[in-house]
């Protein structure tokens, strides 16, 4: 009976405290944190969309993309654009184009509001790093030019020395 009462009054202590430490939930928000919850929910099914579609059959994923760009062409709404560059910057991809992901980002990322919200902040990092792995990929593709260059200055040289009478 004791544990019982002291069961109760304890819970009954931290439900009060829970009441005044907690946030009341307001009614009515502000038009602004409205939209930024909002944004902030999409932010968040966006990443969850982007993990699923990553698991999918190669065919699933291209009916995902095509989805997504004619959720694009008759919505150009911030969250179509960024659905469909996330779906463009997925690696592992037959259809990957980081190309066309980092000019549909550039927009939002590039646009710099007083207070952007959170789905052109998303937005903006998304576009950081499309960028600097676009960036890897031209440094990559330069070093091994200059590679193959040195490969051919070698090979010339060792013909040369091949030719010359000794």
């Amino acid at each position: 009976m004791n544990r019982v009462c002291a069961a109760t009054l304890y819970a009954s202590l931290l439900a009060g405290c829970a009441a005044i430490f907690s946030p009341s939930p307001s009614p009515q928000l502000p038009g602004a944190a409205t939209r930024e919850r909002d944004e902030s929910r999409q932010v968040v099914a966006l990443i969850d969309y982007t993990h699923i579609v990553a698991r999918l059959l190669p065919e699933e994923q291209q009916r995902e993309l095509n989805a997504s760009s004619q959720m694009f062409s008759k919505d150009r709404s911030d969250y179509a654009r960024v659905r469909l560059a996330l779906l463009l910057a997925l690696p592992g991809t037959a259809f990957g184009d980081e190309s066309k992901a980092a000019s549909m980002l550039e927009p939002l990322a590039g646009a710099a509001p007083q207070s952007p919200g959170p789905l052109r902040q998303f937005a903006g990092l998304l576009y950081a790093q499309v960028s600097e792995r676009l960036r890897e990929q031209r440094r990559a593709t330069q070093l091994k030019e200059q590679l193959d260059a040195l490969k051919a200055i070698e090979r010339k040289i060792i013909e040369r020395e091949q030719a010359r009478p000794r």
